[in-house]
């Protein structure tokens, strides 16, 4: 992996990491002569020119002696091939074309890896220093677990003002299921490929819920360890998914769909009569949304499912 001497000059203006720091003084380079596990990092992108530079930069300047760097674009129109082919010649592969959404390009870029432990990057999240050493450390450490997760910060994409930092919590199957309590940061996620295999692959039939999805098939069979200490940063923005908030009756129906998929037709009742109320109030926070009759309509039409399901359950 280059350092930042070889990469190309930051953007005007752009300063700290991963724009002109490099790993902090106590935290070098590997010695090429370790034998570290191969980290296969993907990123899938469409339309994010104003972070994926950012991206790219944390993830080669790790100082890792083994990462396999791909990127899956789903055929931007702005700026951000101008910015892949500036670091072209440090990835492993990298291709734009149409795609159906990001589960498909994170799927195409797990086809492509090779490594021991395998992660996503979103092109709007970008690692802290020294990320891929704990996890390698990690790796070794604990092989047969399944996957590791550490904590996340998200900052306002505006002001670069800390909105939150938050370590994860304990990472069995139930404590998953438990959503309005579980809060996993995708970004901070690592997958041992060795040991999951074809399980890694995301379900391309959700577009807002797919980690959620595999962290819950993950959990069922294997362990997931938690790391209490902050690896990614994702930006708060208008155009994020997790911001929309017409996209935010179809991340709950999701949601639902794979809990009754993962856990059956008595858990859901049970999660979904503990917790309708508090993301019914979410939804209710945006007057707009609520006020459209379709929307109106999932409601009442969630509410009534919820309780049929509850009586089979007493049944």
């Amino acid at each position: 992996m280059p350092n930042l001497a070889e990469l190309p000059a930051p953007p005007n203006g752009k300063k700290g990491w991963p724009w002109t720091e490099t790993l902090p003084i106590g935290l070098s380079p590997f010695p090429p002569e370790s034998p570290w596990p191969k980290i296969s990092i993907i990123t899938p992108s469409l339309n994010q020119a104003a972070f994926l530079e950012q991206t790219i930069r944390s993830v080669l300047l790790q100082g890792y002696p083994d990462i396999e760097y791909i990127i899956i674009d789903g055929g931007s129109t702005d700026q951000s091939l101008p910015i892949i082919k500036k670091y072209e010649k440090w990835l492993a592969y990298w291709i734009s074309e149409p795609d159906q959404g990001q589960s498909q390009a994170v799927n195409k870029g797990i086809q492509r890896a090779h490594g021991d432990i395998l992660a996503w990057l979103n092109s709007d999240d970008y690692y802290l220093p020294g990320t891929l050493h704990v996890i390698a450390e990690q790796f070794l450490l604990h092989p047969q677990a399944g996957a590791w997760a550490g904590g996340g910060r998200q900052i306002d994409a505006e002001t670069g003002k800390v909105l939150w930092e938050r370590l994860p919590p304990l990472l069995g199957f139930e404590d998953i299921l438990n959503w309005d309590r579980y809060y996993l940061p995708q970004p901070s996620c690592f997958l041992n490929r060795k040991l999951l295999g074809p399980r890694l692959f995301l379900n391309e039939q959700y577009h807002m819920q797919m980690d959620f999805d595999l962290w819950l098939r993950v959990s069922r069979d294997h362990v997931m360890l938690p790391i209490p200490k902050i690896l990614s940063v994702n930006h708060r923005h208008g155009r994020a998914k997790t911001a929309r908030t017409d996209l935010l009756y179809r991340a709950l129906a999701e949601k639902w769909t794979i809990c009754l998929e993962q856990a059956g037709p008595e858990a859901t009742a049970i999660q979904i009569e503990k917790y309708l109320s508090a993301d019914i109030a979410l939804i209710q926070k945006f007057r707009s949304l609520t006020q459209n009759p379709m929307i109106k309509f999932f409601i009442y039409f969630i509410k009534r499912l919820s309780k049929k399901l509850f009586l089979r359950s007493e049944t």
